[in-house]
């Protein structure tokens, strides 16, 4: 570049050496998410039955982080903790189909920002995927999307940059991933790096499988049919009872096309010559349900602080920088995805509470113990609605498109919701709620009749010995400890932070 430059050029010369640098020194990001995909349920960790050869493989080869966390134990929160590196609570998105807030800053935003091309493939569910919506993917900083509002199975109908929904024909997780690809190799001719997020309709139910994927189950145990569980039936939408050895064959054939569809997006980064210097992260949003559970050995399920309902799996393939077969006994969470991402690429933070930490540490071994804790609330959302609050995103902007099979309130889409909180009231601090440590695990109102629990979770990792008994002084300091991280919580929720 010199003096003489006409100085309509300068922003398209800053991106192609944005590009130039990106190709050879920024590496490409894929952040992959299971919905409802608990701890236990890949062969890395010891499944009797399932097969996850891909899943396998990155877990020996990159990044096998075993104390992995959903940042909270359902997945519409947990969404946008991965999205802003921030506690779901702090801008209102409480439970599933409670949106995010417009003035959230995402990943997608800050990566866009530094010159990456960014893309959001498959489950959305923090604000519907219209074009229109203020929270949709587009609106979040994903300069493309084929997204849906909430989970989809096979055939899924998908919404591409927010327009009118249309069947994609195929198993789920390999359409979204076909439509990763398609954006990587398009990416790729201008030389750009890329961020794409891909968030996989399985294996949530109501479970379908291809006829190829339910034979590999075929030979399940047969007692396995003398317990029924309840789900969604595929023909009618509704609450339905089946035989839990069939409704296992369906989830694990799913849970292996999506470690398929991984393995896909892999051997293609590889054909591609990219995958040398591309970061594939993987996690779950929430524990194993409880109708889908048989291995899960923590306490709880999904939708519980306990074990079983944020502790998933967890792993980071990054072969430029991390050297294979790594474990990490580090307590890491979805939260910090955010933060991490920044590190990488030299981004800053937000200017507002992050709830989350740099992990790079991890990838030379530099880090044995997080810095701050974790902490985990399931805000009773009966408080929020008691009293007559204002919308905060106008409701027909709330109305989502893209049909499910599992119907609620009476229709197959979703309509989602986020209120203005403008004062903080005593009653906001309840629900059931816990913050973790590298030893103890304090939780609070866990559930009936346990209003206050310490586990020592590195001795005691399924929460079977409340030793709060023991520790008066430390339950007494944890417990001021969660009070100021609430009080700063519902600072942010009262729209402080903007």
């Amino acid at each position: 570049m010199n003096r003489f430059t006409p100085t309509y050029l300068l922003p398209l010369l800053l991106i192609a050496s944005i590009a130039r640098v990106g190709a050879h020194e920024m590496p490409n990001i894929i952040l992959l998410m299971g919905d409802d995909h608990g701890w236990d349920e890949v062969a890395y960790n010891g499944h009797p039955h399932l097969k996850t050869p891909n899943l396998d493989e990155m877990a020996a080869t990159g990044l096998r982080m075993d104390r992995f966390y959903s940042g909270h134990p359902s997945c519409s929160p947990t969404r946008g903790s991965f999205l802003t590196g921030r506690h779901p609570n702090r801008y209102g998105t409480f439970a599933p189909n409670w949106s995010i807030r417009p003035e959230e800053i995402t990943i997608g935003h800050i990566m866009k920002k530094a010159g990456y091309r960014t893309a959001h493939f498959g489950k959305w569910h923090v604000g519907p995927v219209k074009k229109e919506s203020p929270t949709s993917p587009g609106a979040m900083g994903f300069e493309e999307w084929v997204s849906h509002d909430n989970f989809f199975e096979l055939d899924p109908i998908l919404s591409k940059n927010g327009a009118t929904p249309i069947v994609y024909p195929g198993e789920s997780s390999e359409v979204v991933i076909d439509e990763a690809l398609r954006f990587i190799g398009e990416v790729g001719k201008n030389h750009q790096p890329f961020m794409a997020v891909v968030w996989f309709g399985s294996p949530h139910e109501p479970y379908m499988a291809l006829p190829e994927d339910l034979t590999l189950y075929k030979d399940l145990p047969r007692e396995y049919s003398e317990k029924s569980v309840s789900l969604t039936s595929v023909e009618t939408g509704e609450k339905t009872v089946r035989p839990f050895r069939d409704v296992l064959q369906e989830r694990y054939a799913e849970i292996t096309a999506m470690d398929r569809a991984i393995g896909k997006l892999r051997e293609s980064l590889h054909e591609k010559g990219l995958r040398e210097n591309t970061i594939v992260w993987y996690c779950g949003d929430n524990g194993t349900p409880a109708s889908g559970n048989l291995t899960n050995p923590f306490h709880g399920f999904k939708g519980d602080v306990y074990e079983g309902g944020v502790r998933v799996p967890g792993v980071i393939e990054w072969p430029r920088k991390i050297s294979g077969n790594r474990i990490s006994e580090v307590h890491a969470v979805t939260s910090d995805i955010l933060p991490t991402i920044c590190a990488i690429t030299g981004q800053p933070l937000p200017d507002r509470p992050i709830d989350g930490i740099d992990l790079t540490p991890l990838f030379k071994a530099e880090m044995s113990r997080r810095p701050k804790p974790i902490f985990f609330w399931s805000y009773d959302t009966r408080a929020e609605t008691s009293v007559r609050r204002a919308s905060y995103v106008e409701p027909k902007l709330q109305e989502g498109t893209t049909p499910l099979i599992k119907k609620m309130d009476g229709k197959y889409t979703r309509t989602f919701r986020n209120l203005k909180h403008p004062k903080i009231r005593k009653s906001d601090y309840g629900g059931p709620r816990a913050l973790l440590g590298n030893r103890y695990k304090l939780v609070i109102d866990g559930e009936k009749g346990a209003t206050l629990e310490l586990f020592d979770i590195l001795t005691d990792p399924y929460e079977t010995t409340n030793v709060a008994g023991k520790h008066p002084k430390l339950v007494e300091r944890l417990q001021r400890e969660l009070r100021e991280w609430q009080d700063s919580v519902l600072n942010s929720l009262t729209g402080r932070d903007y």
